[in-house]
């Protein structure tokens, strides 16, 4: 996708080549932001110690107070309520956050999954992504905290990810929103778990979501050498390193990479509902984004991907002070209120 107006796919294929361009202004601040909160590197830590690091969020709040704004998440994005809930499966209760816009009668639902590498970070570090979709796609949003690794393996946060969505498919009316549409989305890892839920849904003959948001997606973790890896081997808030710490806390061995629910290039994503794919340039994961993209479509899934320019990994949720996070979630938005009937 372009970044604006309709598909292009030759400008969408130039910034997808173009890993290396330069970051937005916006984008800059942020990242020092970030640094002068000084982050230790990820790849280098314990998973306790990694989990206590400065994070996006804290990035956003920090350049916030230097803006002399409010960080208040209500005051950011008016007109959605959070609260708390928990969610039972089998494998034990999970926190998760409802997240529910005002004035909108019988509204559809999300399950969001946050991101992580699977071993960090939870829903209330994602809040402000989960928190923008319920505003721009006018639907409840149920973030869920999965389990996460080392303490659980693969492939218990996928196990969790789908308990999660049988549960809001039973609970979808409790919640205020309407069963009949539901929907699932997820940031990096969580992207993942989004997609793969909705494979594993298919399979289970379960009611399959009317869509599918991938923000920033892990298609696979088998090779490490695909052109956005490569050029952004460095870059921050994610790199090459890290994403080699977080698999190898996750998985048992190497053959859970090729777990077709962790290698998604791989699996069978035929009769998928749409999907929706949001790149950022300078982001090991790009390529991954890339090649889903073309996998889906190979698979007769209707599909469309924009590729946001001088953006980083984590973008999506710094709406409050990155202009094209707030293009990014608007065009989300709509994309799934088109699926939901909204539009």
């Amino acid at each position: 996708m372009s970044d604006h107006g309709k598909p292009n796919p030759i400008k969408n294929a130039l910034a997808d080549a173009v890993g290396a361009i330069r970051a937005e202004h916006d984008m800059h601040e942020v990242a020092i932001a970030f640094n002068e909160l000084e982050p230790k590197a990820i790849e280098k830590l314990t998973p306790a110690e990694a989990r206590t690091q400065p994070t996006m969020k804290d990035a956003v709040n920090h350049l916030l107070k230097k803006q002399n704004r409010d960080a208040t998440p209500e005051v950011l994005v008016p007109g959605v309520i959070r609260r708390t809930i928990v969610v039972d499966t089998p494998a034990g209760a999970l926190n998760a956050f409802v997240f529910t816009p005002t004035g909108i009668v019988n509204p559809p639902v999300i399950l969001y999954f946050h991101g992580g590498g699977w071993a960090i970070a939870n829903a209330d570090v994602y809040d402000a992504g989960a928190r923008g979709l319920a505003k721009q796609a006018g639907a409840i949003v149920v973030s869920v905290d999965y389990r996460q690794a080392p303490e659980h393996k693969f492939p218990a946060a996928w196990d969790d990810a789908l308990a999660s969505y049988k549960w809001v498919i039973a609970n979808a009316a409790s919640l205020g929103g309407d069963p009949t549409r539901l929907a699932l989305a997820g940031e990096s890892a969580g992207g993942n778990l989004a997609l793969a839920t909705a494979v594993a849904a298919r399979d289970a003959g379960l009611q399959a979501p009317l869509h599918v948001l991938a923000v920033y997606p892990v298609g696979q973790t088998g090779s490490l050498h695909t052109e956005s890896y490569i050029e952004n081997a460095i870059a921050k808030p994610l790199n090459k390193a890290m994403i080699e710490w977080f698999v190898g806390h996750l998985v048992r061995s190497d053959d859970d990479k090729k777990d077709s629910r962790l290698d998604l290039e791989h699996a069978n994503l035929r009769g998928l509902p749409p999907v929706s794919i949001v790149n950022a340039t300078l982001d090991p994961l790009r390529s991954d984004g890339g090649i889903l993209e073309d996998k889906l479509k190979e698979a007769g899934v209707p599909v469309e991907r924009r590729i946001y320019t001088g953006v980083t990994h984590e973008f999506f949720g710094a709406a409050a002070v990155v202009k094209k996070a707030e293009e990014a979630q608007v065009w989300s938005g709509e994309r799934l209120r088109q699926a939901f009937g909204r539009v």
